[in-house]
């Protein structure tokens, strides 16, 4: 999926447009994605995910029946364009979500059952020379085009799956909206709100059939690392705080 605070310039991939195209992979400077405070991950992600991040929920759209549909995310920052995970252009840990490991590529959905293969044009690694070409001689794709086109496939399908799986939170009334207040050393209170978590008092009043039900469908396991994954949420608040402008001397 397209996000425009990593995506500056997507457009799709075309054979006659990007024929001389190449791409300086992997990504060393990752400040391109210094403004992006979240993004989605899918439920196949959250064993890695959890380990290194905190994972919390948002509402993203509706569904057909216009009940809100709810999308995980990995949370990288404590404040709106803040990426605390990039430092002086390298990334801080040493895992990161889809998203990312297969920039500069994206899904752009042409409708609700297409989708196509985008990269991001205003990215500072799209060059002419010296790169791996998107296209050979002959105009067809390169081995790392087809196989970027595979690692997007599978991740929209993994991604379509996710959503449906976490409906079941929502229809069990398991989420409610997070909120924290932290005291900054000068004084100041930074409170962080908009995401969403699970209500540990009613998942532990749930019956037993509707526990197995969650176990038997993994979604149990993603809220053990979904509940585990928030103590990253201390890690971020020791960055910030890092971060801010040093207290004027006496």
């Amino acid at each position: 999926m397209i996000n425009p605070l990593l995506h500056r310039k997507p457009v799709p991939v075309d054979r006659n447009e990007h024929r001389s195209v190449q791409l300086t992979l992997p990504v060393q400077d990752w400040s391109i994605a210094s403004e992006l405070n979240s993004v989605f991950i899918a439920a196949s992600e959250f064993a890695d995910v959890a380990r290194e991040f905190p994972i919390l929920f948002v509402q993203a759209g509706t569904d057909e029946a216009g009940k809100p549909e709810i999308a995980p995310i990995a949370v990288f920052g404590l404040v709106q364009k803040q990426n605390l995970f990039v430092e002086q252009g390298g990334w801080r840990a040493t895992s990161m979500p889809t998203t990312l490991r297969i920039y500069p590529f994206c899904v752009g959905r042409v409708d609700a059952e297409r989708w196509a293969v985008c990269l991001d044009a205003g990215w500072s690694g799209v060059v002419s020379e010296g790169g791996h070409a998107l296209f050979g001689a002959d105009g067809e794709p390169t081995d790392m085009l087809k196989d970027v086109g595979r690692q997007l496939e599978a991740f929209e399908a993994v991604t379509q799956q996710t959503r449906v799986l976490f409906r079941r939170l929502r229809d069990l009334d398991l989420l409610r909206p997070m909120r924290f207040d932290a005291k900054l050393p000068d004084g100041s209170t930074l409170g962080v709100d908009g995401f969403l978590t699970v209500d540990e008092q009613k998942l532990q009043a749930l019956d037993a059939a509707t526990v197995y039900e969650l176990f038997k469908s993994g979604l149990l396991g993603l809220v053990h690392a979904h509940m585990v994954s928030l103590g990253h949420v201390r890690k971020l608040l020791d960055w910030h705080i890092a971060r801010l402008p040093a207290a004027p001397a006496a």
